[in-house]
């Protein structure tokens, strides 16, 4: 495979990863809101939609083929770490939380490739 393409393939897997990332931190912000308590936190809260808005603007950035996407995975990267860390750490078994939070490590994960590729 000639490098272009392989860069190519890293970025539809990195769109792939942002978007599935974005609508399980969406969701879990909604069920968080649910569960009351903790999960409701301002901050939790933030957290879950901060990295859900930084998911979708990334996978925009590398829809459209923007010369700045590597600045927004950069970001996404770290939000997605940020969110992982939270998710884990409020987990205590729930599903829902630990599916978002394996979700924002896979996109971390893609998103810090994609920043190195710039």
């Amino acid at each position: 495979m000639h490098q272009r393409e392989h860069a190519m393939d890293e970025m539809q897997r990195c769109i792939e990863e942002c978007l599935r990332c974005h609508s399980l931190c969406t969701t879990t912000a909604i069920h968080c809101l649910g569960m009351g308590g903790q999960h409701a936190s301002p901050q939790h809260i933030t957290t879950l939609l901060d990295c859900a808005e930084i998911c979708q603007t990334s996978a925009n950035f590398m829809l459209r083929g923007s010369p700045l996407h590597s600045l927004t995975c950069a970001v996404c990267a770290e939000a997605c770490e940020r969110c992982a860390q939270e998710c884990e750490r409020m987990a205590g078994g729930n599903q829902q939380m630990l599916a978002c939070a394996e979700a924002c490590r896979r996109c971390a994960e893609s998103c810090r490739q994609m920043a190195r590729m710039a």
